[in-house]
């Protein structure tokens, strides 16, 4: 690491690209900091693993997928809330809509991309898949949605010639990605896997391989690699919410890596993003343990409509706002008997109306959506 070269810089007649070097090699760590935070995000890693065998996981990984997606795409300028994202389409402000959908498209491409893992190895092919699902129909889906850049694209700035950072020419892009699939799975590369997945981002991002969604599928890569290589049984470990409130941070220590070649600042700082984030996962999951044993203690003393309750929670704990219709259509009731149990649920503080209306009403688990606010 002492001898690490991120690039060089290439004249392209009017503008310097830069063009990274492969990292499909052998490294050799000698930076004892580096290991001590390794030592300490394993055991993190497994604490917050350990939660999967000990609760439903199933539902709620689509709070952190939402969650996710909310950060990510804060990065990227989208003004998105938790509450918004759990709302329909109709129920989301006009204004709101681009936002929105952009981030539905974020859950999409992470639950397909976990999907695929069964069946694909961390691969462009994956890449450029979960690419074309994220820019389908959204602001983007006019920017080679699940192909590689045909053209020269930069970060910052107004245009290519006050750019912040020029990624490497387009006609390299095929063999820089090859390279990371390669350095990806190659079993016999001693290097532990977090520090690999920290090279892989800080090179993904660097060759910026799209025209546009590079920083979104970079983040998404991270979790995807953990789950492929079964450090995560479940994808619930998210950088996005870290890189968000150190976004300056974020950005230097990747520009830093290309301009002062110092790669162990880089591996630090993603490491103290692994430790922090799995310790406030384990404590997600610590308040998710005891917002259930206080729900059902409420729900016995619901008497005859306890199977009721418990149904809807059970829904809530994977959508938590929903309306009069949904309810009806889960626990198969009329009307008057829905507005009751709703009704009782708010009385014994489960859920809250949050509209203030008559008509359209919608319910939100309030309880559990403020366990995944960002604090």
């Amino acid at each position: 690491m002492n001898d690490f070269q991120s690039g060089i810089n290439i004249n392209q007649g009017f503008y310097e690209s830069f063009q990274p070097n492969l990292i499909n090699k052998n490294w050799q760590i000698n930076d004892m900091q580096i290991f001590t935070l390794l030592s300490k995000a394993d055991r993190q890693l497994g604490r917050l693993d350990m939660y999967s065998e000990y609760v439903n996981i199933d539902l709620f990984v689509s709070m952190h997928i939402a969650k996710e997606a909310i950060q990510s795409s804060k990065i990227e300028g989208t003004q998105t809330n938790m509450e918004d994202a759990f709302l329909n389409k109709e129920d989301v402000a006009y204004e709101k809509r681009d936002d929105w959908e952009e981030v539905q498209n974020y859950i999409a491409a992470m639950n397909e991309a976990v999907k695929m893992l069964h069946t694909l190895p961390f691969s462009s092919r994956l890449i450029k898949q979960t690419h074309k699902i994220l820019l389908q129909g959204v602001r983007g889906e006019h920017k080679l949605p699940g192909a590689y850049r045909t053209s020269q694209n930069w970060i910052g700035g107004s245009s290519i010639n006050d750019a912040v950072f020029i990624p490497p020419n387009n006609a390299s892009i095929n063999k820089l990605m090859s390279d990371i699939e390669k350095f990806a799975n190659d079993e016999l590369n001693p290097l532990p896997d977090l520090l690999k997945i920290a090279l892989i981002h800080y090179q993904f991002e660097t060759i910026h391989p799209f025209l546009d969604g590079n920083g979104r599928v970079g983040r998404l890569l991270i979790t995807l690699y953990l789950v492929s290589k079964g450090i995560l049984k479940q994808p619930i470990l998210y950088l996005s919410d870290f890189f968000e409130k150190n976004r300056m941070l974020y950005y230097d220590n990747l520009m830093r890596v290309r301009t002062h070649n110092d790669l162990s600042q880089w591996l630090k700082f993603f490491l103290v993003g692994i430790i922090e984030t799995a310790q406030k996962g384990v404590r997600t999951f610590d308040g998710i343990l005891q917002l259930q044993k206080n729900i059902d203690e409420k729900i016995k003393t619901l008497k005859g409509r306890s199977t009721d309750a418990k149904l809807l929670i059970d829904y809530l704990f994977t959508k938590p706002i929903v309306n009069a219709n949904t309810v009806a259509t889960i626990i198969d009731k009329s009307p008057a008997s829905v507005y009751k149990l709703l009704k009782d649920m708010e009385n014994l503080k489960m859920i809250k109306e949050i509209t203030g209306s008559e008509r359209g009403r919608l319910y939100m688990f309030s309880d559990y959506l403020d366990l995944f606010s960002s604090k």
